[in-house]
């Protein structure tokens, strides 16, 4: 199951695992179409404030989390918060309760519940609510800067991005480096397909690198 699949990591998402031949069906759960047709494909046009409604369809081995929003594009933090957190902890309390074993998130560099910033807490607040719920697998990934192409213009992107190439070669900001979208869709399957039952296991930027 894939939650988030029209955003830049999630069609990454969904293009792997079509082409991945250890995937054999591919539930796509999405506000709008993503446009991809393909017989692995079952795409679900759903609510998410109405996931009751969908309880039955929320079923699988493995369910990836990339669902996000920006404040632009929400208007508010109170909507931002809806999307990026209520809507996540939802679904995936759906998929504990239905007996999925598997959970890969895609969270946030700097990731604290108790940050003083509104997206590092709310991201930290997510991490610690879906770490409680009975999953067996747990694996969160925390990347910096975002790379690729995207339908919205971003300002703070465009900005960042051209900063890259410098931050490579300053130790203390390294961390920070930008990662493409592609890679960390690579880094969440290659995770899947590990045998480690540690859980949860958290991955900064470094070890989502290792992954890829």
């Amino acid at each position: 199951m894939v939650i988030g699949a029209t955003g830049l990591i999630g069609k990454h998402l969904v293009d792997l695992l079509i082409k991945d031949s250890d995937f054999d069906n591919i539930k796509v759960f999405v506000r709008r179409s993503t446009g991809v047709s393909h017989h692995k494909i079952r795409e679900y046009i759903i609510d998410f404030s109405n996931l009751i409604a969908f309880e039955k369809d929320i079923k699988g081995d493995v369910l990836f989390s990339v669902l996000g929003t920006t404040i632009k594009q929400a208007g508010t933090k109170d909507k931002q918060y809806l999307v990026d957190y209520t809507y996540q902890f939802e679904f995936a309390k759906i998929a504990s309760q239905n007996k999925v074993k598997n959970y890969f998130l895609v969270s946030s560099s700097g990731a604290n519940s108790k940050s003083n910033f509104f997206y590092t807490r709310m991201k930290g607040e997510l991490d610690n609510a879906v770490c409680r719920l009975p999953f067996q697998k747990i694996r969160i990934f925390r990347p910096s800067l975002l790379l690729g192409n995207r339908k919205e213009k971003r300002l703070g992107d465009s900005i960042a991005s051209k900063l890259i190439n410098v931050i490579e070669f300053i130790p203390y900001l390294k961390k920070y480096r930008g990662i493409e979208g592609f890679e960390v869709a690579s880094a969440m399957i290659n995770s899947s397909k590990e045998n480690s039952n540690s859980s949860p296991i958290f991955y900064e930027l470094d070890s989502i690198f290792d992954l890829v």
